[in-house]
Parts: structure tokens; sequence; C-alpha cells
């Protein structure tokens, strides 16, 4: 077999070369992944043996185990792969505890450590948290409880004090892939208990990959980059969510009108993902883990419906938000960073506002609203010229009480007397922490024509899914093509269908910006930037593209 990529054919060639993927091994490894091969031994990882120690001498002598998983989409699945761990071993002395995000905030908090301990914990094992948290690990010794730290979040310089911490981003750990979710962390962990203990407990060998439903699912909605190990995950947790037994995603699934069989990563990103999200973000988290985590079909329709209602309440909520926040600023002098809040707005919705206004105003954007408790609580999203928690962590000390997140998006907590200079400090900091925005230009993987869109080029797409981040859909440039009909569909005639002369092929966009696209009309040629995808609404399986952008030819 020769080195390069001549063996592929030519589509497949292109979409390689521009993921950087430019000899045949590569492109095997990347283009067939395999559980035996890239799903790496969990001891592998730093720590895992002396976490799996204790956990296990925990479980000798029927200690209490606390589960302390964070709110979302990577912590509550993290959360059931463990919950069904410990149920299949038949152990009971445990709890599962998700902090409410409006009261107690992100991470670890010492009342929580304080409940857990008076309930008899000893071991805490968290999930998808705990790498920040340093006051709160040393009250944890204080209480006399061991705990083990399982996140993948950025480490700081100074680490808590933990009996372990199971995080490859740390210094010293040497695992092949870094950038594991919190979930996917929580998974190797249960595989490593497994893989000493299993036999004994009588737990089949393989049952582990039924917990990839969960730990797939973490591994999309979470957007964590899609190569290495985290694609094995995310393309076998797939194939397990379409077999899935799980009660709780059925009836989800039920309710959302969607056919398990056909599940794809966008699903998880604008379906289930949001609907789990909406849990902690409008209510209680624990009812997300508990539909996740039923036993029975009543007790997941229970959950499923209340998780469809917060979902429906969340969408009605950030869009009034976002209406406001609009009204605000169209009489302000726009900065380069924008500060914006209500004391009337959930904390747990002002990251979704954030993202809405980014896209809007093309600036880094910081929104705020109130806890119960009363704390000023936010999120902001980057506009791509600058790293959020760097600049964060370079406003004068006292501006913030709390900082943390990533590159592109964060959290921030601060006084009610800072809040009103907030965006005073933040411009000063920027004009320091600023960096040149990459060029953002639309990039395109390569020119098809529309006769191109057909089931033998898809099925080289379909093998660079799952798409994400670090591996995005392939786009396509389709140049000089006529319309043949425009229409506006849906109830509020807000999506877009564009139909082409001579081509069967039909484009979609949702959600479309009428004023934007009403130019379009029969007769009308355009260059029209898209995807590829398979429609499989009620069973009927079709070819067709998704639009990201058309332009209109003179």
């Amino acid at each position: 077999m020769p080195s390069d990529l001549s063996s592929c054919p030519d589509l497949a060639q292109m979409l390689l070369k521009k993921r950087g993927i430019t000899n045949a091994g590569d492109a095997e490894h990347f283009l067939y992944p395999d559980f035996e091969r890239d799903v790496r031994d969990p001891f592998g990882i730093l720590n895992m043996e002396k976490a799996v120690e204790r956990i296990l001498c925990a479980i000798d002598t029927n200690e209490r185990i606390a589960i302390y998983a964070d709110y979302d989409c990577d912590g509550i699945p993290g959360a059931t792969i463990f919950y069904d761990f410990l149920k299949k071993i038949k152990y009971e002395n445990f709890e599962v505890y998700i902090p409410h995000r409006n009261i107690e905030g992100y991470g670890l908090n010492n009342k929580a450590l304080d409940a857990l301990a008076e309930r008899g914990a000893t071991v805490v094992i968290t999930i998808d948290c705990g790498i920040v948290d340093i006051e709160e690990a040393d009250h944890a010794r204080k209480l006399g409880i061991d705990l083990i730290v399982t996140d993948h979040h950025l480490p700081q310089d100074i680490l808590p004090k933990a009996y372990a911490i199971i995080n490859s981003k740390q210094a010293g750990d040497t695992y092949h892939d870094k950038m594991l979710c919190g979930a996917g962390v929580a998974w190797k962990l249960v595989c490593a208990l497994l893989a000493r203990r299993g036999e004994v407990w009588g737990v089949p060998k393989g049952w582990e990959k039924w917990l990839l439903d969960m730990a797939g699912i973490s591994t999309i909605a979470d957007m964590v980059p899609l190569r290495n190990e985290n694609r094995a995950l995310a393309k076998y947790g797939l194939v397990v969510l379409r077999k899935s037994r799980r009660p709780g995603l059925l009836a989800l699934l039920q309710k959302m009108d969607m056919n398990q069989a056909n599940i794809v990563e966008d699903d998880i990103g604008f379906m289930i993902g949001p609907r789990i999200n909406a849990a902690s973000r409008m209510g209680e988290p624990m009812d997300a883990f508990r539909l996740l985590s039923a036993e029975t079909r009543e007790e997941a329709d229970e959950y499923a419906e209340k998780l469809m209602h917060l979902n429906d309440a969340r969408k009605g909520l950030v869009a009034s938000m976002v209406k406001e926040a609009h009204k605000h600023l169209e009489g302000r002098t726009l900065r380069e960073i924008i500060v914006i809040g209500n004391p009337m707005w959930k904390p747990g919705l002002v990251g979704l506002v954030a993202m809405s206004l980014v896209k809007k105003y093309e600036r880094t954007i910081f929104v705020w609203g109130r806890t119960e408790s009363g704390e000023i609580k936010g999120s902001c999203r980057s506009d791509g010229t600058v790293h959020v928690v760097d600049m964060m962590t370079s406003v004068p000390e006292g501006v913030f009480i709390d900082v943390g997140g990533h590159e592109e998006a964060g959290g921030f907590s601060v006084s009610s007397d800072a809040v009103h200079t907030l965006e005073d400090e933040l411009v000063k900091a920027y004009q320091l922490a600023r960096k040149e925005k990459e060029n953002t230009e639309l990039s395109v993987d390569m020119e098809l024509a529309l006769s191109e869109v057909n089931w033998v080029n898809w099925k080289q797409i379909e093998k660079f899914a799952p798409f994400g981040t670090a591996n995005p859909k392939p786009v396509f440039l389709f140049e000089k093509v006529k319309i043949a009909e425009a229409r506006f569909f849906g109830k509020e005639k807000t999506h877009l269908e564009l139909s082409f002369d001579g081509s069967g092929i039909k484009a979609i966009l949702f959600f479309a910006d009428s004023g934007k696209y009403k130019i379009l009309k029969a007769g009308v040629t355009v260059d029209l930037v898209a995807t590829m995808e398979v429609n499989t609404f009620r069973n009927n399986r079709e070819l067709r593209l998704r639009i990201v952008e058309v332009v209109k030819k003179m």
C-alpha cells in the first residue's frame, strides 16, 4: 500500500489534507477508528492506580462514597456512568450530589462537603470539577474526607491537596490524549476499577462499553477535540446510543420525536444536550441525572416531560433577555468590550445571551445576572481577539471575586460595587491582552458541482464523521447555480429551502434571516456554500445541503 494518499478517492484525499493528514497510516487511523487500538489502558493516566486502590478499599470496608458532579451535560452523564457502575457491582453505600447552579455555583463548596460528611461520606469523587478548588480540598481533609478529583479543566499553578488527582492536563501526566471530557475521565476510572476487580464482581467483560452512550454524549456536547481517543469515544458512543436500552434516553427521544437508530452528533448538540442542560439552567440539575439513571420507563417519562418543559421555558427566557440586551445596547456607544446585565437575569442563562450578542456585535461580551443568594455572576464569550481568562486575571485585584474558563468562554463573579466599573477595567485590560483576530474568512474544503451531491461521495464524507471540534463538517462551494424556487417554510415561515435548475437536490437553512434572503427568487444565480447531510425525517433517507452562505451573483 502506498505511503501517500494516492489510494484514496480524490474527495477523501482533499478532505484529509485539509485536516493535516498526509500519509496513508494516519488516514487509516483517522477514517477507521478502532476501539481496541484507540482506547488505551486507563492506568496510563497519572494517579489512576492510587485512585483505584482507595476506591477498592472503600468498597471492601463499606465506606460511604459520594459522587460530586458538575451540573452540565458533561458532569451529569459522568455521574450516571459512576452510578451505573456502583449499581452493577451491587454497592449501595453511596450517593450522587450535583450542586444547584444558581444557589451553590460551580465546583466544590464547603457547605455541601459538610453535609456529605454528616451523612458519613469518607470518599468524595468529583466529576468534571474540583481541579481549581484549593480551599475546598483543604476543608475536605479537615472533615476526614479523602478527595479524588477527576477533571479535565486546566489546572492552575497550585493544585488542590486531594488524595488523588486524575486530570491529564496536569504536569507529569504522559497519557496520549490529554483532551478527554469530564465524563470521559470518569469512564476511564470505571474501566480501571473493572480491570482490577470486574471478574470478582461478576461483571461481564466488555460491559463498560454500554456506558459509552453517556461518555459519547459528553464528548460531543462538551466540544472537546474529536481526534485521537475522543474520536473513538464519540464514534462508539453514537453506536451504543443508537442501541441503548436506557429508559431515560428512550423517554426523551420519544418526547422529541426522534428515531433512535438515526441519531447523529447534531442531535446531541441541538436536541439532547440542551435538554440535559436545561435542568440546571432553569431548575434542579438532579432532574437530568434522575432522567438518565431512571430504572423504569414510568419514572423516566416523568423527568423527560419535566426537561422538555424547562427547555421550552429556557428558550423563551433567553429570547426575551437577548431582546432586552439589544434594546439597551442600541442607545450606547459600543466599546471594544461590552458588559451588560440585569439583577433579574438568571446567571444560568447569561452564557447563551453572550453567545448570541457576540455574533451580532462582533465584540467580546460579558453578561451578568444575580443568583438567588444575591451574588452577581456572569459568563463571557470571546470574539477571537482575546483570551478571556487571561484578560480577566490581568485586571486589578479585587475587581473579580472569582474567574474560570478557557480561551473562548469563561465565568466570573463580581461584587455589586465592582460591576458598575467592570467595563472600564476590562477595556483597559483588553488593550494589553488583545491579539490579532485570526482570519475568519469562510473556509471551504473544495468546490463541487450539484451533480456531485450523490451517495457515492456521501459514503466518503461519512467516514469523516462524527464531526465537531477539530473535525468540522466539510464545507463545499457550488459556483453559479441557478435557483428554481426559494421558499420559507415551517409554522412561522422561519426556515429557507432552495431548489435549483437541473438538480433534484434541495438546500435548507433553519432560522434564516428573511430580510437577508428575501432577494433569493427563481431565476437568480448564486454561489452557494453548504455542507452535505442525510435527512431522515419520517424515515425517508435523502441527501440534501445545509446552507452556510448564499452570495447573489450580479
